[in-house]
């Protein structure tokens, strides 16, 4: 034990020294008790993650063994958690490749309704109120499809007509970015996906996605981002913005990421998601059809784009918007013989990409109104499932990948010991 002490470093072993005369025990015996202490509570500690917590794919301080190398098409299992939720848009694609959710938030009563009738879960209120509560497990990936209302271009016409601030000038929407901030900068996830309105990247000018990226940065993650147009997956025109970020201290300053190609093949038509025979109560009423085409046509004198839109049943429609149950302008669906229709919220769902199985109006429990709100408030299964399968690609690489001795390295937190809690310890413990 004597060599042991003789071979620390120079400071470690001046300080061993001076604590070991003030308590008035031997070098070697006070290194053996601070050395017992902290084994049992190291011990104590990974007893514990044992029994209770859920495995995570990138655990604190861990080193695996080799495992055989997985399949390039192989799904990867991961823990996610899903905030600002909706009706589980990000969650199904996320599931698609692999993905297990285990913490879900929504402050929308309708859509948690939906949620739980889909997923069999109830999400948790408002993200501003749990964000410091510290109920959000540990998890593998962060996903959020934070509220995009500061952010859009129709938003902030409405807000520029009102005199209101908008983006992150506006306290009651525009922060909710920092609330996720603070969840990333707590949990650390190693990768984090968002999602948002095209306009993000461009509104004041560049400074919101300055900010949002910034922060991202600073918090540890390298940032990709880019828009994906949802038409090359459903018939509809359909642009967001993708945020990826992985951690650096897991995957290196510059992670081998790449957003998903356009998918080969002929892109879906409006005509296949169709049904027939389509209750008339879709159907517009002389009263609000005339409207519509007296509204269309004063914009269109203007010069301008507004107004209402016959959908191509050989082609992609116009963006479905949470305003469509007013009164279906932006998607109207052509009918021989009478006026044109709004989609059903069956068509609505499956314009959105969502499993017909989760579609079928027999499980429909909010109104029409509410599904219209939520399916254009929703995110593309399909769009996140591509996304996420690149995801999955750069996470299997730095799981899989092994070193020249055979073992897999993960990425280590630094953990902070309390010397006041070290110094108690020993005091109370009589050296061995």
């Amino acid at each position: 034990m004597h060599e042991v002490v003789r071979d620390l470093p120079e400071d470690i072993q001046s300080r061993l020294t001076q604590l070991a005369v003030r308590m008035g025990v031997g070098e070697e015996d006070l290194l053996l008790s601070f050395l017992h202490d902290a084994l049992d509570e190291t011990e104590a500690v990974a007893m514990k993650y044992a029994q209770s917590a859920p495995r995570l794919l990138f655990p604190d301080d861990e080193v695996l063994e080799a495992a055989p190398v997985m399949p390039p098409d192989t799904n990867l299992p991961f823990s996610f958690i899903d905030l600002f939720s909706g009706i589980g848009g990000l969650r199904l694609g996320l599931e698609a490749v692999g993905g297990r959710c285990v913490f879900s938030c929504e402050r929308d009563k309708y859509a948690q309704k939906t949620y739980e009738s889909w997923h069999g879960e109830n999400p948790a209120g408002d993200v501003t109120e749990i964000s410091t509560k510290g109920i959000i497990p540990d998890h593998d990936l962060l996903a959020a499809g934070f509220p995009c209302q500061p952010f859009s271009i129709a938003g902030v016409s409405k807000k520029n007509s009102l005199g209101r601030a908008h983006g992150f000038k506006d306290r009651t929407q525009g922060t909710l970015f920092f609330h996720l901030a603070e969840i990333i900068d707590r949990k650390q996830p190693p990768v984090v996906l968002l999602e948002n309105v095209k306009n993000l990247r461009s509104h004041d000018k560049g400074q919101t996605w300055q900010t949002i990226s910034g922060t991202l940065q600073e918090l540890g993650y390298a940032v990709f981002d880019k828009i994906i147009d949802a038409a090359d997956y459903v018939p509809q025109h359909r642009e967001r913005v993708f945020i990826v970020c992985f951690r650096k201290d897991v995957f290196g300053d510059a992670p081998h990421f790449g957003f998903p190609a356009t998918p080969e093949g002929p892109k879906p038509k409006l005509r296949d998601i169709l049904d027939k025979g389509v209750d008339d109560k879709y159907t517009l009423s002389d009263k609000l059809w005339n409207y519509l085409q007296e509204y269309a046509e004063k914009h269109r004198r203007k010069g301008n784009g507004f107004g209402c839109s016959i959908a191509k049943l050989s082609g992609s429609t116009r963006t479905l918007s949470a305003r469509y149950h007013k009164d279906g302008s932006e998607i109207l669906i052509p009918q021989r013989g009478k006026n044109p229709r709004r989609l059903t919220p069956r068509e609505a769902g499956r314009l959105m990409g969502f499993p017909e199985k989760l579609l079928d109006p027999k499980n429909q429990i909010v109104s029409d109104t509410q599904a219209y709100r939520q399916f254009g408030n929703a995110v593309v299964p399909s769009v996140v499932e591509a996304v996420a399968r690149q995801i999955v690609t750069v996470m299997r690489e730095a799981v899989v990948s092994t070193s020249g001795n055979g073992c897999i390295l993960k990425a280590k937190k630094k953990r902070r010991r309390r010397p006041e809690m070290v110094t108690e310890q020993l005091a109370r413990r009589k050296p061995r």
